[in-house]
């Protein structure tokens, strides 16, 4: 089955047709199902991870989360490949493939044109490409009929992140930076973005966000690990006055947080995917809250659907109203954060699910 949308290339813009969405994970599936079979079933569910590895405590690790219970619940074992670099993602897809894999989750978008070009090659094995809508050729659709593309639209979710921050920042002053300007990347930004003008618009308020200006003028570190350049970028932002800051890049959360402490001042941090109040518990002290990409619920269900003969090519789109996307738990900034702000961002959420008040991303083009 063809799916009928356009994404933009990793590195470009590109205009991007929108026609359905896939059913909604359902929460509960991850605690258990009545549907799983008492023996194991015969299908071999295999994962191969960016170069952010399993552990990132972020997509890469949700991802794997999410296959490895629909594996338990199929009494199968998960085959898992990490990738240290690019030059990776071919081989270990070529290698679980040789391992006789029946369905293989890509965690990622920087996997799209080599699990297209193995799915091409493999018709029979199911692919789930996470993050990404396999649609490198943009005429709308996925490039190989055995693909089934798992997309988030977190801009949603994060405007709802930029309108508490605009509201709790004391400063006046928010920021942001990411990994590199990607489409998958920037949906965080531009909904973070959007949220703090339309706080500013709704509060006759000057909320000041650092750090992005849209599309690819913003700051961004060129890769997706936590470094000296990621630290100094974090350092640059946090220079002008910030107090709360949001890393868009898997662990480059890490050295936003080495920057907060060098700092020696008080500044939240927005999580993303996780929430990494959970995920990481070093983040406890500095996370205001965090942009959830829940990908391990719908890893979950399109793999478990996959094991029971129900492969659906068609496209999965999380969204608030299905809770693919969503607001994390404000944990222990509870206190922190005055309870009308809190309302008026549930409120704004009811809005958004219920279409009064528009949130723009490259899913919407």
């Amino acid at each position: 089955m063809k799916s009928a949308i356009r994404l933009t290339a990793l590195a470009g813009v590109a205009a991007l047709t929108l026609a359905a969405c896939g059913t909604a994970p359902e929460e509960e599936g991850t605690g258990g199902t009545d549907t799983a079979e008492s023996e194991a079933v015969d299908y071999t569910p295999c994962i191969v991870s960016d170069q952010g590895g399993f552990d990132d405590k972020s997509f890469n690790q949700l991802s794997f989360e999410g296959a490895q219970q629909a594996a338990e619940e199929m009494g199968v074992d998960l085959i898992d490949v990490q990738s240290q670099s690019e030059t990776d993602f071919q081989p270990n897809l070529q290698s679980l493939v040789d391992q006789g894999c029946d369905g293989i989750v890509s965690v990622g978008f920087a996997l799209s044109a080599d699990t297209v070009e193995s799915a091409n090659a493999n018709e029979d094995i199911n692919y789930f490409l996470v993050d990404d809508a396999a649609d490198n050729d943009f005429d709308g659709e996925t490039d190989a009929p055995n693909i089934k593309p798992l997309l988030y639209n977190t801009a949603e979710a994060a405007f709802l992140a930029g309108y508490l921050s605009a509201g709790y920042s004391e400063a006046g002053k928010v920021g942001t930076f990411g990994g590199a300007p990607y489409p998958t990347v920037t949906i965080f930004m531009d909904g973070f973005k959007q949220g703090v003008e339309y706080y500013n618009q709704a509060n006759d308020a000057k909320v000041e966000l650092i750090g992005y200006n849209g599309g690819e003028d913003g700051a961004f570190t060129g890769e997706f690990v936590a470094n000296e350049t990621a630290k100094t970028t974090a350092k640059n932002i946090l220079d002008q006055g910030v107090d709360v800051i949001l890393p868009v890049g898997g662990p480059i959360y890490q050295s936003a947080i080495a920057a907060i402490e060098d700092s020696g001042r008080d500044v939240a941090l927005i999580g993303v995917d996780a929430d990494f109040y959970e995920s990481d518990p070093t983040t406890q002290p500095y996370v205001l809250t965090s942009i959830l990409k829940k990908m391990d619920v719908s890893t979950y269900e399109a793999v478990l659907a996959a094991g029971q003969g129900e492969f659906d090519p068609e496209p999965y789109i999380g969204t608030l109203e299905n809770e693919g996307v969503g607001l994390a738990p404000l944990h222990d900034f509870e206190d922190k954060v005055d309870p009308a702000l809190m309302t008026e961002v549930e409120d704004l959420q009811q809005q958004i699910i219920d279409g009064e008040l528009e949130v723009t991303s490259y899913l919407d083009q």
